[in-house]
């Protein structure tokens, strides 16, 4: 019989599919790094919360009053981290900033500004989008794009990997029949600020740089659309396994995710969120309940802890995460970023809160 060799052939081919797979996502436990600086009294409360998981190059930023603390372990002030969602929460100011300016509003319609052919999407408010209420999945219900999310978290690379022109098709094709409940999306973050580029006449990241990034000084906040866009000595992120994760590039999900920034950066955002008078800071006031116990602005969640109000946004991406935790009435924040996947939120509150 000739179907033997072919059974044989077969099963060499899987057994070795299952090695390359093994060695593909065999578990790697990265530790904490021990090149520490910074503020040695931030750095003693923060090693132990980073000591214990998968975790590696940690960047921790403390703002209280007048006061900036760093610490670093393998990190430094310059060292460029993927934010992920925190992205989000810059979209939202620049979505404030845009009705501030009179260029849309909360009312503005999705369809009016980009070709959405009469879809369920097309009636979706600007607001309802920020505050992830606009009925859009979390990502592409679509089977082909589920399968490449699938193949990407296995494999580390990017996910997102798509223009603008099928973002809208995706769009296009989605439900929407949970309109006015809050339901994260990453697809309704991607689309408000492609749709918000669309109406200034631009790019998302030309538009987020000049409205939002230049104002601030944030030199070191980059949206890379290519590899060779990363900046010089741009590090690499690991998943919660330690296998190195692919880039995650400013494509057309660039403002629910594909934002880099340093320390230097978010402390100066953050300083600004707190004192100052940043573009579009309406955005951080909450206008709807997520369903659970907190509550929701443009982009921003607002939860209370024990009478304190904590403005936040984490991020994470296939190989960083990021907390951005805003104390506003006491004139406290806090700001971590990592080159793990591994969340970093009950550390970044803790710290904030003085429970660290």
């Amino acid at each position: 019989m000739r179907t033997r060799p072919l059974t044989v052939a077969a099963a060499c081919a899987a057994a070795a599919l299952v090695v390359v797979l093994g060695l593909v996502v065999r578990p790697h436990t990265p530790a904490l790094s021990t090149d520490e600086s910074g503020d040695a009294a931030l750095l003693d409360r923060a090693r132990p919360l980073f000591a214990e998981g998968v975790h590696h190059r940690v960047s921790v930023v403390e703002i209280d009053g007048e006061d900036t603390r760093v610490a670093h372990f393998g990190a430094d002030d310059s060292t460029s981290y993927e934010i992920g969602s925190v992205s989000k929460a810059l979209n939202g100011l620049l979505l404030a900033d845009m009705i501030e300016r009179g260029e849309v509003s909360e009312d503005t319609e999705l369809g009016t500004l980009l070709d959405l052919d009469g879809a369920p999407a097309a009636s979706v408010t600007l607001a309802e989008l920020a505050g992830h209420r606009s009925g859009l999945p979390r990502l592409s219900p679509r089977p082909l794009d589920m399968l490449g999310a699938w193949a990407a978290a296995l494999t580390g690379r990017d996910p997102y990997r798509f223009d603008v022109d099928t973002l809208v098709e995706q769009v296009a094709a989605a439900d929407t029949s949970g309109r006015g409940e809050f339901a994260y999306s990453n697809m309704g973050a991607a689309v408000l600020g492609q749709a918000l580029a669309a109406r200034a006449g631009t790019d998302y990241a030309d538009l987020l740089r000049a409205r939002v990034l230049d104002p601030l000084g944030l030199d070191g906040t980059v949206l890379p659309a290519t590899a060779a866009e990363l900046p010089a000595g741009a590090i690499v992120g690991t998943n919660d396994k330690g296998r190195t994760a692919d880039p995650w590039l400013a494509r057309a999900y660039a403002p629910a995710g594909g934002v880099r920034s340093t320390p230097e950066d978010m402390a100066v955002l953050a300083r600004a969120l707190l004192f100052g008078d940043p573009p579009g800071a309406g955005a951080m006031e909450p206008r709807w309940d997520d369903g659970e116990d907190g509550r929701v602005g443009l982009g921003w969640f607002v939860d209370d802890h024990d009478g304190t109000d904590v403005t936040w946004h984490n991020g994470g991406t296939g190989g960083f995460s990021t907390m951005l935790a805003l104390d506003r009435e006491g004139g406290r924040a806090v700001v971590v970023l990592a080159d793990t996947a591994t969340g970093v939120e009950s550390q970044a509150r803790d710290l904030l809160l003085g429970e660290a």
